[in-house]
C-alpha cells in the first residue's frame, strides 16, 4: 500500500481528543486552551476533537463547549479540521450542541453513543437520525460500550450508512476486526484506542483519533505513515518504542483527562494538571510514574 492508495480519512489521519485547561479556581483556561491545539498542530496533526471525554466534556457547560470550540478554531485556524464532541445521553441537549457546533463552524460533529441510560438499538438510532437530520456537518459516530455501556450492533451500522452524512465511525470497541465490516459499509474507520492503533490499520483504518497524541503526535503520525507506505517493520519499531508511554498514559485507572494534563505540564505546554471534580489531579507518586514512562519512550527531552 502506498500513501496515495491509503483509504480516505475525512477529518485527517492523526486526531487527538484534545484535553481543556482550566485555571487554579476550576474556570476553562482559553489561553492555555489554544495553547495545547498550537501545539497539537505543530506535532503532527491534522485533526483535533473538543469537548470529548478527555476534554471533560461531561462538567462543561454549553456555554463552555462554545468558548472551548471558538478558542480552538481561533488558535488553529484552517491548519487543521476541528471536530466538535457533542454527544449525550439527552437527545434535546446533544441537538442544542450541535447547532451550537455547527454556528461555530466545526469541521465535523462527533456522536458518540448515548451513555448511562442505556437505550436499546432503536433509541440509539432515534437520538442520532434526531441530531443528523437537523444539522448540515459530517459526523463521526464514536462507539464506546466501555463507557456508553450499549455496544452499537451491525445492523445499526447499516442503518446509518445509508445517511450521507454520517461518514466515519471512532471505534473504541476493542475489536480491530470490525474495521472491515465499516469499511464494506462505506465508513471512514479511525481506532478509538491508542493500544490498537496498529491493529485497526491493518484492517482498514484511516487514521486515529488519540489521547497519547498529547505528547507523541509526531510518532504516531511516524508510524501511521510508515504503515501506509509499505513499512510495517518501521510502524511496528514505533509503536513498541511508546508502549511504556502508552502504559503510563492509558495503563492506570485515573487515566485521560488526569494523565495527558500532567504529560502536557511535564512538556510545558500547561502550567497545571488542574482537572474537574470528580476527577483528581496526579499526586506526586503518579506524575513521577508519568515522567518516567514518557522518559522511556523518548518523550521527553
Amino acid at each position: 500500500m502506498t500513501l496515495s492508495s491509503a483509504p480516505e480519512a475525512p477529518f485527517g489521519r492523526v486526531l487527538t481528543a484534545m484535553a481543556t485547561a482550566f485555571t487554579a479556581d476550576g474556570d476553562v483556561d482559553e489561553e492555555a486552551t489554544a495553547r495545547i491545539a498550537r501545539h497539537l498542530v505543530d506535532h503532527g496533526h491534522d485533526g483535533i476533537v473538543v469537548s470529548g471525554t478527555t476534554g471533560e466534556a461531561a462538567t462543561t457547560t454549553t456555554a463552555e463547549d462554545g468558548r472551548i470550540l471558538r478558542v480552538v478554531k481561533e488558535a488553529v485556524g484552517d491548519r487543521v479540521k476541528v471536530v466538535a464532541g457533542v454527544g449525550t445521553n439527552d437527545t434535546r441537549h446533544t441537538l442544542e450542541l450541535a447547532r451550537q457546533a455547527v454556528e461555530y463552524g466545526a469541521d465535523g460533529l462527533l456522536l458518540v453513543t448515548p451513555y448511562y441510560n442505556k437505550p436499546s438499538q432503536g433509541g440509539v438510532l432515534h437520538h442520532f437520525h434526531t441530531v443528523v437530520e437537523a444539522v448540515d456537518a459530517p459526523v463521526m459516530i464514536y462507539d464506546i460500550p466501555g463507557r456508553a455501556g450499549t455496544k452499537l450492533a451491525p445492523s445499526t451500522f447499516e442503518t446509518m450508512a445509508q445517511w450521507p452524512s454520517v461518514v466515519a465511525v471512532k471505534d473504541a470497541a476493542g475489536d480491530p476486526t470490525q474495521a472491515i465490516m465499516l469499511r464494506e459499509l462505506g465508513y471512514a474507520v479511525y481506532s478509538g484506542d491508542d493500544s490498537l492503533t496498529l491493529g485497526f490499520l491493518a484492517y482498514g483504518a484511516c487514521g486515529v483519533v488519540s489521547v497519547l497524541g498529547h505528547v507523541a503526535g509526531d510518532e504516531i503520525r511516524a508510524m501511521i505513515t510508515a504503515f501506509f507506505s509499505g513499512d510495517v517493520e518501521a510502524a511496528r519499531q514505533i509503536n513498541a518504542r511508546l508502549q511504556p508511554a502508552l502504559q503510563a498514559v492509558m495503563g492506570v485507572p485515573n487515566y485521560g483527562a488526569t494523565t495527558v494534563k500532567g504529560a502536557l505540564q511535564l512538556l510545558g505546554v500547561l502550567q497545571n494538571r488542574a482537572v474537574r471534580s470528580p476527577l483528581l489531579a496526579l499526586d506526586d507518586i503518579e506524575y513521577d510514574a508519568l515522567r518516567t514512562g514518557l522518559s522511556a519512550s523518548g518523550l521527553l527531552r
